[in-house]
Order: structure tokens, then sequence, then C-alpha cells
């Protein structure tokens, strides 16, 4: 009888999210689920790890499904960090994080909690992928993400990645059958331009709130944005070593 995949499954939206709830029933069908999580939301964390406080990693029982699950007080990289060298017994056949209320496509995948669990796994040595829907709604339908979520999931179970790769997948906000198909693609070189609220608090403090507009001024028909806009699910292939290789030899010059 053939071993099922061992799953590592997390996210950034906590561990009580709609999302990776959808995500751990889509695994079960797949392999041996082990879920550590954070207790509370933590969007927009990046790669944070917890340095100047304790950490509480906890079972939980949140449904009726037959994995095992922790809840973990620190960030999505934290849960990664804590599941690899103290929940589980071996290391993990594939790391699988999100689904991700929201997009982590283009310049979004450097912010993201979602992706740096799933770069961490990597960097442990974990096949990993991160999964995304771009509907920021507590509401969303992921049940429409599941086809996909899971052919891809074979695949880097079937195929494996190369070392150093993790996938980024972003799913649109469309029914099933509204998808087109998947499309590998590159990263969008765009960006977002702040703008901060500034606002007096009753006490008299200035305080600000963040906001910002998205700005993509790339037209290739090769990327994650042009993918997501046309009906397409986008899959980038990303890398956690950042050295700009084609400048070195610029830079020797100096």
């Amino acid at each position: 009888m053939q071993k099922r995949p061992l799953i590592l499954v997390t996210n950034d939206d906590g561990i009580t999210a709609p999302g990776i709830r959808c995500l751990i029933r889509v695994m079960n069908e797949i392999g041996e689920v082990v879920v550590v999580a954070p207790d509370s939301p933590q969007s927009g964390m990046g790669h944070a790890v917890t340095l100047n406080s304790t950490l509480h990693c906890e079972p939980i029982h949140i449904d009726n499904g037959i994995q095992r699950e922790y809840t973990c007080s620190g960030t999505p990289v934290d849960c990664v960090k804590i599941a690899r060298h103290e929940v589980l017994k071996r290391t993990p056949d594939l790391c699988v994080s999100g689904i991700n209320h929201g997009s982590n496509s283009s310049i979004n995948v450097i912010y993201s909690g979602t992706m740096s669990a799933a770069v961490e796994a990597g960097i442990e040595g974990i096949p990993a992928i991160g999964f995304s829907l771009l509907d920021y709604s507590w509401e969303a339908d992921f049940e429409e993400t599941r086809d996909f979520v899971k052919k891809i999931t074979l695949n880097v179970l079937k195929n494996g990645l190369p070392k150093g790769v993790v996938l980024n997948v972003n799913i649109p906000k469309l029914k099933r059958d509204e998808i087109k198909g998947i499309r590998i693609c590159r990263q969008a070189q765009a960006r977002w331009q702040e703008k901060f609220d500034r606002r007096i608090s009753p006490q008299g403090r200035t305080y600000y709130w963040m906001t910002g507009k998205f700005i993509n001024e790339d037209v290739g028909e090769d990327t994650d944005e042009w993918a997501l806009a046309n009906g397409y699910v986008s899959v980038v292939p990303i890398r956690f070593d950042m050295t700009a290789y084609n400048v070195i030899e610029e830079l020797d010059k100096w």
C-alpha cells in the first residue's frame, strides 16, 4: 500500500479563516494533513519572526476533519519553523499555505505572510505552494478553487520543484466554469503608491491610516496580472535567492 504524503498546512489569515478550512478539506483528499497556523490574523507580516517574546503552540480541535491541528501565537513563518522542528516527526512532503483572502500577485508577494510561509518551507527544503483567491471577503466562495488547488498540488507532489523554488498561485474571483485555465507566468513589475490618511485622536495624538493605489505599468501578456485580469489562474515560480546575478559582473568593474 502506497504511503500517503505528509502535508503541512498553514496560512496568514488565522486558523479559523474560511480559506484555510477549504484548503484543509482538499488536502485531506490527498494525504496525511497536519495544520499549524496562527491563532489570529497575520496578513502583511512578510517574513517576520518572533524574537522578543515567547511562542505558544497548542493542539486545537475545530471541525470534524481527520487532520491534526495546532494553533500558534506567532507569525506564519514561526508556524512553519515550529511545525518543522517541534510538531512534525519527519520532514513533510509538501507545505501549502492559504487559501489567502485576497491577491498575492505581483509585488504583493514580498509583503505576504501567506507566501512567506511557503518560502520558509522552501528554505527548509520542503516543496511549497502559496494559494490566494482574489476575494477579500470573509464570505468568499473558496469551493470554486478546489479543482485548481488539487490539480496543482498533485502535480507538485508528482514532479517536485527545483531547489530554491516555490509556487505563488493566484485564482481570479470567478465561477469554476468561467476560469479559462492555468497559466505559468512571471511576476508583473508593479508597485503600490502609498498615501497616509492623517487624523487626530480624541486625546490629541496624531495617527495615520495607510491607504494606497496599485500601479501596474507592465503591459506584458506573460505576467500574473495579465492572466488574472483575463480569467486565468496564475502560477509564478519564485526564488528566495534574491541575488541580482546579472549585475555582479558590472559591479566588479567598479
